[in-house]
């Protein structure tokens, strides 16, 4: 509660910015620089904050290649462009992660191993994982929607909001460059098939389906 209580806090104040900085300064260009700076420094704030969240709940039963493996796999889905180097320690039953994003950014910090991280899996995902129904659609084509869903607490606006925010940064990605490179079109239905969950998780949404699906008109039931 207190992560998506900061989204929503920080999504606010850059909302405030992009109102204020043209009245503070009649510099565009300084405007967007002042703009984008802290736009940054709030992101990284962010990912900070969900690379630590994510050590001190991510499961490590043991040191075995198998657990690494697992925990390498989660850290990518959630940090997809960045190098994930571990190192573990099985005198002190630690394991050291370190995460290099290609922003420059990096991320460390330590897991502990516990022999019963599964006990209390179930539980925590169902406090960790409240999603609800959040279809969206092109304002071109009202009756193809994406299903997707976005944590209890996001607004739909918010929600929004963080679907352009996750668009914007995936086409501004190395990723996104590349497909722009190799020819592929910048629209949002090639956004959200190709975008990794990891990206939208850390955003507070998440993809069941990555085509449309058309609205089905119900038949009215005759009365006997």
């Amino acid at each position: 509660m207190k992560t998506e209580t900061k989204k929503t806090t920080d999504a606010q104040l850059l909302d405030l910015l992009k109102k204020v900085l043209p009245k503070a300064t009649h510099d565009p260009q300084l405007a967007g620089k002042i703009y984008q700076a802290i736009e940054q420094e709030l992101k990284v704030k962010a990912r900070g904050a969900a690379f630590d969240k994510f050590c001190a709940r991510v499961e490590l039963p043991n040191l075995e290649p198998q657990s690494l493996q697992e925990v390498k796999t989660q850290l990518a889905a959630s940090f997809g462009h960045g190098d994930v180097t571990l190192k573990p320690n099985r005198k002190e039953k630690t394991l050291a992660v370190e995460v290099a994003l290609t922003d420059g950014t990096q991320f460390s910090g330590e897991i502990k191993v516990n022999p019963n991280a599964g006990a209390e899996a179930s539980e925590e995902q169902e406090i960790t994982l409240k999603f609800v129904p959040f279809p969206v659609c092109l304002p071109g084509d009202k009756e193809l929607v994406w299903m997707l869903a976005k944590r209890e607490n996001l607004s739909p606006d918010e929600g929004g909001m963080a679907l352009t925010k996750a668009e914007d940064e995936f086409w501004a990605s190395k990723t996104g460059q590349k497909l722009l490179r190799d020819r592929v079109e910048r629209s949002f239905p090639e956004f959200i098939a190709r975008v990794p969950a990891g990206v939208l998780s850390e955003l507070g949404l998440k993809r069941h389906y990555k085509t449309p699906e058309p609205i089905k008109p119900l038949r009215s039931l005759k009365k006997p």
